[in-house]
């Protein structure tokens, strides 16, 4: 358990340029002229990214707004969805050409497993890694939480429906014991919701898949005193070993406000997933722009530092590589397992 003190703290800033891409999806591959028994060249491309309480939100805003100024003849534009799981299924239905979602999440959906075992088959290809998810699992001070178990006959936010963030918790809350239909009272909002509530105590805990640090629990720490819940022991050592797609991380002390003290937590990747009929030379321009256009100043998140060539194809997971994205990666010398 880590402490987090009332402290003033700053504020994530979505640039107005950012929020002027927040577009609903209103151009199918039809409108543009293509079909996916074409040659998959679009002039207009949506991007599944999350809830406005995320990080795939603000994030997807921003690498569109590069992509659209960088690639001729080339829109981009933003959908608010779910997330992870609600993004797989919108890629299998057509109604979107590009998705954010957790590594593992999606490997669940091309083997098929999990949340997505009586789904159609899957098929859809990676474009590369965006940056480290870290599943957060935050309570009110004044809940007595101290261990995951601690949570059990509370309220807690799992997050939305169709999300990488739900499948995560509830997989957690399983393994330590806890069933999250019963057990707990679930709430299915969005992180941005969640601050809100775990603010106003309406309810005692939440689980978010988010960048680190999250701006939103950054803003929380600001009216409340919260603890940072760890995830750790033998049930760690047990997910760890069904999921290789998980890794262990060290939240070192000081990445919130008054967090005097290491925590520790687990990480997945944040991965673009594409339809797998676009356009070879069209997605090889999307990753090129992606890994050597995109940063902090003109993405205008603090996450997209993480965006880096060297772990581009870490924890594909045996999903396939997009022909575009592997020309790519093999001109720059990166081993595609």
């Amino acid at each position: 358990m880590r402490a987090l003190s009332r402290r003033t703290a700053l504020r994530a800033v979505v640039p107005a340029a950012i929020a002027a891409l927040m577009l609903s999806a209103a151009c199918a591959p039809d409108d543009n002229g293509v079909d996916p028994s074409d040659d998959g060249v679009l002039e207009h491309m949506r991007l599944g990214t999350g809830s406005t309480g995320g990080t795939y939100f603000p994030l997807g805003g921003g690498m569109a707004a590069v992509w659209t100024g960088e690639i001729d003849g080339l829109r981009v534009s933003t959908q608010a969805t779910g997330a992870s799981v609600e993004n797989m299924r919108l890629l299998q239905a057509g109604e979107i050409e590009l998705g954010l979602a957790v590594n593992g999440v999606a490997v669940d959906a091309m083997n098929n497993e999990g949340t997505f075992a009586d789904d159609p088959e899957f098929d859809f290809t990676a474009i590369g890694n965006v940056y480290g998810e870290v599943m957060q699992v935050i309570a009110r001070a004044d809940a007595g939480v101290e261990t995951i178990e601690d949570l059990a006959g509370l309220r807690v936010q799992i997050g939305p429906p169709g999300s990488g963030t739900e499948v995560m918790a509830r997989d957690i809350l399983e393994n330590h014991g806890i069933d999250p239909d019963n057990d707990i009272t679930p709430f299915n909002d969005t992180f941005g919701d969640a601050t809100d509530q775990l603010r106003d105590g309406n309810v005692d805990a939440a689980f978010a898949i988010l960048a680190l640090p999250a701006a939103s629990i950054i803003d929380v720490a600001t009216a409340t005193d919260i603890v940072l819940v760890d995830i750790v022991g033998p049930v760690l050592d047990d997910m760890l070993a069904a999921d290789p797609s998980l890794s262990v991380l060290e939240v070192p002390a000081g990445t919130y406000p008054g967090q005097d003290a290491p925590a520790q937590w687990v990480t997945n990747w944040a991965t673009l997933y594409a339809q797998p009929w676009l356009d070879e030379d069209q997605v090889y321009d999307l990753v090129r722009v992606m890994y050597e256009s995109m940063d902090p100043d003109s993405v205008g998140h603090a996450v997209a530092a993480e965006i880096n060539l060297p772990t581009a194809v870490d924890g594909l997971g045996g999903i396939p590589l997009h022909p575009g994205a592997a020309r790519y990666y093999e001109e720059q010398g990166i081993a595609i397992p």
